[in-house]
Order: C-alpha cells, then structure tokens, then sequence
C-alpha cells in the first residue's frame, strides 16, 4: 500500500483528513523507530500526554450526560473502566491501529503492532493529534462514536479490582489499599511493572503488567481472591 492510500485508510477510519499530517505521524511513531532524533524524537509520548486529558474530559462529559440519575460515586467507576487500558486497546483494534504504527525492528519482532499496552499508548496520541489538528469538537466525535456504545453495553456500573478492593476496605474502617512498585523490568520501550498492594495487615499481594496501572489493577485482584478465599474458610 502506498503511503498516500494508507493514509487515506487511516483518514477514513478516523473520520478526519489532517490539515496538518504531521501531527497524524508524530502519533504513530513509537520511540523505538526514533533513535532520539528525527522529526519526533520522543516518538508519540507527548501527545499521549495530552490524549489521556483530552479523553478523560470527553468521557467524563459524556457520562454526566448519559447518567444524569447517578451519583459520582457509579460515574467515577463507569469513567475508570472507560479509560483504562483495555477500552483504548479495543478502540484501536477497531480502526486496526496497529498496521500503521512506525515501530523499530526490536519491536517489531517482539509483536509490537498488537502490543495491548503500545496501542492504548498510541489511540490516545491519536486522540490528541485529532484535537490539535481540529479541536475538540473532532476529537469529541471520535470518542463518542467509539465509547458511547461501551458505556451503553454496561448496565450496573462497573467495578475494577482497585475500586472493590478500596470499598472493601472503608466498609471495615481500614486504611485506604497501597500500592507500591518493586520492580521494573525490560527495555524502556516495553518496559514490566510489578506492583506490592497492601490492606491493613493482610499479607500483601503482588501483580505485574506493561504500565503501573495494569500492575496496581492485578495485584488488587490476587489480594481480592485472597480475601474472598480466607472468607470462605
């Protein structure tokens, strides 16, 4: 595929045609294809910066709209489902993001292109790239042609284990959960985390993901079962 029919396809899947490209390309370069020079040498990672404010604004609007019955409480765990990783993933699954990514040959070889974490990254550059190309108003109809109908299939508001796990903990007047990272491991550009979630004096538990949210999520997870099974007994 030529560069002006692949950009044309991504155009399209984005529903808007950049008046400046380049904003579009800085989106979809990982670091890993920098070298620490060229046109972008901090890859996408400034514009994921902004993505992640953008989005959460959108969203967060989008909510208040959708749920005008419900507390901040319901709203705040609908939003935390929404702009965690796995939502942005499905988002650039949809559009096929990954076959447009510039990536490096490390990364290309280690499966870049469907890396989970790599491509909520690069969605939400992409989400920045569309506001600062055509407001917020561009942006604002990207997100909701892709969220509305996540937060529509939901019925009871979600919750994630980091929200389960801090409810079970006010219900008993214990201290709010902590979350500490121990270790870090990998390249920089793909990068693992592993996170230390502890409660009180329960025995601390531990999870690892590709961002320290993804870690803090499944370490509050292996302590949740850990509860549930210690309750059961």
């Amino acid at each position: 595929m030529s560069k002006a029919a692949h950009d044309e396809a991504l155009s399209h899947a984005l529903g808007h045609r950049f008046a400046r490209p380049e904003l579009l390309d800085e989106a979809l370069t990982h670091t890993s294809s920098t070298g620490g020079g060229g046109l972008h040498p901090f890859g996408y990672e400034r514009l994921e910066f902004l993505g992640d404010r953008v989005l959460g604004l959108v969203i967060a609007e989008m909510l208040l709209s959708q749920f005008p019955r419900e507390d901040e409480g319901k709203i705040a765990r609908r939003y935390s489902a929404l702009v965690r990783t796995e939502a942005l993933t499905g988002v650039a699954e949809c559009i096929e993001l990954g076959r447009y990514l510039a990536l490096g040959a490390s990364e290309e070889d280690s499966g870049g292109r469907a890396n989970p974490g790599l491509l909520a990254d690069a969605c939400e550059a992409v989400i920045a790239a569309l506001y600062l190309d055509g407001g917020l108003e561009v942006a604002e109809r990207f997100i909701h042609h892709h969220w509305k109908p996540l937060a529509a299939a939901t019925g009871e508001p979600p919750r994630d284990a980091k929200t389960h796990l801090q409810e079970w903990a006010q219900e008993r007047g214990l201290d709010l959960p902590v979350y500490e990272t121990v270790a870090r491991e990998g390249p920089p550009h793909r990068p693992t985390f592993f996170v230390r979630a502890s409660v009180g004096d329960l025995v601390p538990a531990e999870g690892q993901g590709a961002s320290k949210r993804a870690a803090e999520q499944r370490a509050a997870e292996v302590l949740i079962k850990a509860i549930a099974g210690n309750d059961d007994r």
